[in-house]
């Protein structure tokens, strides 16, 4: 009897151990580990820096508004130097929005870059929006957007208000110089 709890408690340990084993790095993972590459440029933008004057907005674009805590920015600048180590990264960064723990909100393809937006959380509860984007001439940007609860029919709502508002531009200069001439 005292062997089979043991082999129980050895069994359970181990399959405990293993569910906890992940082989694929996490979004997270890869911002933490990318933000000391000299390659990379990364910085976070806090909701407020984007300036949004509530009076002007509507009730669903404050609701929007709201929503947002901050946005995670990685971005990759591709030199000549570095084209390889581009590739790289853009394989890594794929492979991990392949995850099926990302649902996908839309495709973008545009002359300027090509790239995706996902999500994680549920319908009506959005944890995180993922914006991904890249040009093979210029790098790629990967944007966390988080927040509370924020809902994908927000996301039209809270356009509506940037665009009302009086953005901080010169906290999104470094974004801008990754895709800059």
């Amino acid at each position: 009897m005292k062997n089979n709890i043991k082999n129980i408690a050895v069994a359970l340990l181990l399959v405990v151990s293993l569910a906890s084993c992940s082989s694929s790095q996490s979004l997270q993972e890869y911002y933490v580990d990318s933000s000391e590459n000299s390659n990379f440029l990364s910085f976070d933008i806090p909701s407020s820096i984007l300036n949004i004057a509530s009076e002007n907005l509507t009730v669903e674009e404050k609701k929007a508004v709201e929503s947002i805590k901050k946005l995670n920015v990685l971005a990759f600048k591709k030199t000549g130097e570095n084209s390889a180590s581009y590739n790289a990264e853009k394989l890594k960064v794929n492979s991990i929005l392949n995850n099926k723990k990302f649902t996908q909100l839309m495709k973008i393809n545009s002359k300027f870059a090509k790239g995706v937006v996902k999500y994680i959380g549920n319908e009506d509860a959005i944890d995180e929006v993922i914006i991904y984007g890249h040009t093979d001439k210029k790098g790629f940007a990967l944007i966390r957007v988080i927040g509370n609860d924020m809902n994908p029919a927000h996301l039209g709502q809270l356009i509506r208000a940037m665009e009302k508002s009086d953005i901080n531009e010169g906290a999104l200069k470094d974004l801008g110089s990754v895709f800059g001439q």
